[in-house]
């Protein structure tokens, strides 16, 4: 008992000390009973940029203990994964903190890429070069198939630099203004803001100037008070329409509204066939005498006016108009109208454009989708981007102007540049609302693609087949597509060209690429386009073989072109020396020439 006291006494007495110490914190005692102050230890704080510790997570709901060791050792490495998430979290946002202080104190920009190290820990930060500021607007005017417009949009694009783009021939009423913010229509120009800035030279200018007169100049227009005259994005949805009616066009457009309600159109036996939607052209001469006043000569020439226009057709392809039981039918009640797809429900009565301007404008919104919507070189297009883009919408609007537009009037070189352009936007047009599956035979359908054009259907086939290839039989195929009361066989071009082949694009990787073609320059436009294909991918040259690897085209249109050895020599006329020299080889030395073709790439250009 007592030695239990005696031993626990010192514990006590140790414990006082211990006490007495945590109360007298900066105090110790020493053995000769001098106090000393002790000195304070100063914490050192971890390095900014460091990851601050944190503590634990305590868990929930506590697995059994029989789990109790896998359990410790999953909360440990859960909790190290969520530390070091959250410490690189912290690092990075403590990184872009001070790198926007040095930034506000210096006034000075970093490099395309700053690189920090930090223990074990390397973070890249990558800053953005954009020179279209928030505050500018870039805006560019311009036209289809500029030169100069082309290397102002490929020099925007490259650099990232968006801006706003008022293609004076889609939106034709903007010329004005740009004739009134410049004194002129030329093309291109630029406006930052409401500052015009020049053309292509003075862009040029400014972008080789070494000390950024380009960038100086973006900043100076964004730290301008802004005035409001800035050119406004092109108003989407709106047609200009600017077409006065003379007073004969809109009497010609009663007459036929009011034949419409009122003529007796009806199925008929005809020549033991059944005749669908016709009426006689007794019954509207009479309808015209009574109804209008007209005596008889002139409702005669009534009937032959609406017939010249396109209003109505023969039923069975008589030429003029004639009274008695000639039957005719309204141009919207054509078996063929259903398959249209420039057709809207009704005819577009007003009076018909010429056929070369409808041609011009249509080239021209195709130019500006394919500027916006395709590739440097044309090969790739996005039908998905063109489908949504209002040039398109304006593109299929304005394809009504050629229902009853006269083909007759055009020259050689015009119907030739007419049918080339045609079948080009038509293809894509096809692509869009209807898709096209690969491969030959799986294209029959798609082939079948046809619009309504002078009062008459054309079809993508028709009009390589039946007009550009001067009425002959497609590949594989023993009918010719007219026959000789077909009424489109005057369209028809006199003199078939084999060099359409090059100007033709079907939305496939192994056609030549898409283009349109001007009437006046069509001819030297086609020779380019052969050239161009037969130097890419047409040709191929095996001297070792003597053989020569030729696309198909040559094989499927061999009538255009001649027998083998004459499309050889034929081929020589659009290569290039190195290629010409080697056929030339081995055409002159007598031995024989192999002809092989290539496997032809159906799959769609997009």
């Amino acid at each position: 008992m007592g030695s239990e006291v005696e031993q626990h006494i010192p514990n006590q007495t140790t414990n006082t000390n211990i006490n007495k110490s945590n109360e007298n914190k900066n105090t110790n005692t020493n053995t000769n009973g001098n106090i000393s102050v002790a000195k304070t230890l100063s914490i050192v704080q971890p390095h900014s940029l460091l990851p601050k510790p944190t503590p634990p997570i305590a868990t929930s709901n506590p697995k059994p203990p029989n789990d109790a060791a896998p359990s410790t050792f999953k909360t440990f490495f859960r909790q190290r994964s969520n530390n070091l998430s959250s410490a690189i979290s912290r690092t990075i946002s403590s990184i872009k903190t001070s790198i926007d202080d040095i930034n506000d104190k210096n006034n000075s920009s970093f490099n395309d890429v700053t690189e920090f190290k930090l223990s074990g820990l390397k973070v890249v930060v990558e800053t953005k070069n954009d020179l279209s500021l928030g505050k500018v607007q870039i805006t560019l005017f311009s036209k289809s198939n500029c030169r100069d417009c082309s290397a102002v949009r490929r020099f925007f694009k490259e650099r990232g630099m968006k801006f706003v783009e008022i293609n004076v021939d889609v939106y034709t009423k903007r010329e004005n203004e740009l004739y009134q913010r410049t004194g002129n229509t030329n093309v291109p120009k630029i406006f930052f803001n409401g500052e015009l800035i020049g053309g292509l030279v003075e862009l040029n200018a400014m972008r080789k100037n070494e000390g950024g007169e380009l960038e100086k100049k973006l900043n100076e227009v964004a730290d301008e008070k802004f005035s409001g005259d800035v050119p406004v994005a092109p108003e989407y949805g709106f047609d200009e329409v600017a077409e006065e009616v003379v007073e004969e066009e809109v009497e010609i457009v009663k007459v036929v509204r009011a034949l419409r309600q009122r003529l007796p159109i009806q199925d008929r036996l005809v020549k033991m066939k059944i005749v669908r939607n016709c009426f006689a052209g007794t019954e509207l001469v009479e309808f015209l005498i009574r109804h209008h006043g007209y005596v008889h000569a002139e409702a005669v020439e009534i009937g032959s006016l609406l017939c010249q226009k396109y209003f109505i057709n023969s039923v069975f392809g008589e030429i003029d108009f004639e009274e008695g039981n000639h039957f005719y039918r309204f141009l919207e009640h054509e078996g063929f109208i259903p398959k249209c797809f420039n057709f809207r429900g009704t005819t577009n009565d007003s009076e018909p454009k010429n056929a070369a301007t409808v041609c011009d404008r249509l080239t021209k919104i195709m130019y500006a989708i394919l500027e916006s919507y395709a590739s440097e070189d044309r090969r790739r297009v996005d039908y998905v981007a063109i489908s949504k883009s209002e040039e398109f919408r304006r593109y299929v609007n304005m394809t009504q102007d050629l229902q009853r537009v006269d083909l007759l009037e055009l020259s050689e070189n015009e119907k030739l540049a007419f049918f080339l352009n045609m079948y080009n936007a038509m293809v894509i047009h096809a692509m869009i609302r209807v898709g096209c599956q690969e491969g030959a035979i799986n294209r029959r359908s798609f082939s079948d693609f046809q619009y309504l054009i002078g009062g008459h259907s054309y079809s993508l086939a028709i009009i390589t087949n039946g007009i550009l290839r001067s009425n002959r039989r497609s590949p594989y195929s023993l009918v010719k597509p007219f026959g000789t009361r077909d009424r489109r066989l005057e369209v028809a071009v006199v003199k078939m060209n084999p060099l359409i082949h090059f100007g033709l694009c079907n939305g496939t990787k192994s056609s030549p690429k898409v283009r349109f073609f001007s009437p006046c320059r069509v001819a030297e436009e086609l020779r380019c386009a052969a050239r161009e294909f037969l130097e890419n991918d047409g040709i191929e040259v095996d001297l070792e073989k003597r053989t020569l690897h030729l696309s198909p085209i040559f094989k499927w249109y061999s009538a255009d072109f001649g027998h083998e050895r004459n499309v050889v020599k034929w081929i020589m006329n659009y290569l290039d020396a190195n290629k010409t020299g080697l056929l030339t080889h081995l055409l002159d030395d007598g031995g024989p020439v192999h002809i092989s073709y290539k496997n032809y790439d159906w799959s769609i250009n997009s």
